[in-house]
């Protein structure tokens, strides 16, 4: 073969994984979490996973580490698909059953809270990738000490606000609800369900109803991270901030079926993280499509549709040009060969 035929048969090899590449360079997208009324995972966050102020967060931080508030937009379960009761054990609520932030479970009197009234509400969602589905809010019942591990029956029956595909404004979902009546500290308790995928994420957020702090020590009050918080943070994080949607983070992300919970761990995720004890699947994703509304379902943007094009197209340059190197040339009059 001559030098001219190795280098363009090098350049033609060459095209296969920069067209593999322009195909896998679509990130796995990160979610959200409620920042009105704070959720305890925002607002650890915006203290600072290193140094956190209040004592709840010191604490939370010392029982699951800096990483789970790095992460603070994925408390979820990938393979929910509705079965969150079924799914999350009492106690656990706030972790979403994930020992990763087993830290937001702790029972004590002193997160960071948001003050909230009864009547009328804006309640706002960080969302760091959109996804169509359905938020429902949920509210403690009377009676309720935080000083006891939240339980299921511990939160009203029913959602006090239910909305499907709300308003996105400026990076969040924005939504109106009527609390109900209360005094003293609750908790806000939250599942987000995609329609698009069974993940579901959850959130927990202390709320303070007038002066009243239900007997206990006052409170620090809850900060939601600002945008240069969330830049500043994301090179720490190990979810990648925006992009389509149908994510692979498998740490701990999914869960058993509601008629089994097995205690084998999963297998870690293509990245070489190890998943949480109860994780296990990842939600499957759609085939992407050009249209802007499909790439909205699953958080994406228009960029990824022609990113995925230019790649198979540069895999099929390449295997043309591989084709016509492997076609033999017929041998020259007179017996002459090729050198």
């Amino acid at each position: 073969m001559t030098a001219r035929r190795k280098a363009v048969t090098v350049a033609a090899l060459g095209l296969t994984p920069v067209a593999l590449a322009g195909l896998a360079a679509v990130p796995a997208a990160a979610h959200g979490s409620m920042t009105d009324p704070v959720s305890r995972v925002s607002a650890c966050f915006a203290e600072g996973p290193e140094s956190p102020t209040s004592q709840a967060c010191k604490a939370a931080v010392a029982a699951s580490g800096t990483q789970a508030f790095y992460d603070w937009n994925e408390v979820n379960i990938a393979n929910a698909a509705g079965n969150h009761r079924q799914l999350i054990p009492d106690g656990e609520l706030c972790s979403a059953g994930r020992d990763k932030y087993k830290g937001l479970d702790l029972p004590r009197a002193d997160w960071p809270s948001s003050p909230l009234a009864s009547g009328n509400h804006t309640f706002r969602y960080k969302a760091t990738a959109p996804h169509k589905g359905t938020f429902e809010l949920y509210l403690t019942k009377d009676g309720y000490d935080p000083t006891k591990p939240l339980k299921w029956s511990d939160l009203e029956e029913k959602p006090f606000a239910k909305v499907t595909n709300p308003k996105l404004e400026n990076g969040a979902y924005v939504f109106d609800s009527v609390v109900p009546n209360r005094s003293g500290r609750h908790l806000v308790y939250s599942i987000w369900q995609r329609s698009d995928s069974p993940e579901a994420f959850y959130t927990c957020s202390d709320v303070v109803f007038g002066e009243d702090n239900g007997g206990g020590a006052p409170a620090p009050t809850a900060s939601a991270p600002s945008d240069r918080e969330i830049e500043d943070g994301a090179d720490k994080s190990t979810v990648d901030h925006g992009g389509h949607g149908g994510d692979d983070h498998t740490e701990g992300a999914g869960a058993a079926a509601p008629a089994e919970r097995p205690d084998a761990a999963p297998s870690p995720d293509p990245a070489g993280n190890a998943p949480d004890a109860k994780g296990a699947g990842t939600p499957s994703a759609a085939a992407p499509e050009t249209s802007e509304d499909n790439l909205a379902e699953t958080g994406g943007n228009s960029s990824t549709a022609p990113l995925a094009i230019g790649g198979a197209a540069a895999l099929a340059v390449g295997a043309a040009v591989l084709f016509g190197l492997g076609r033999r040339r017929p041998a020259a009059a007179g017996g002459r060969h090729s050198r």
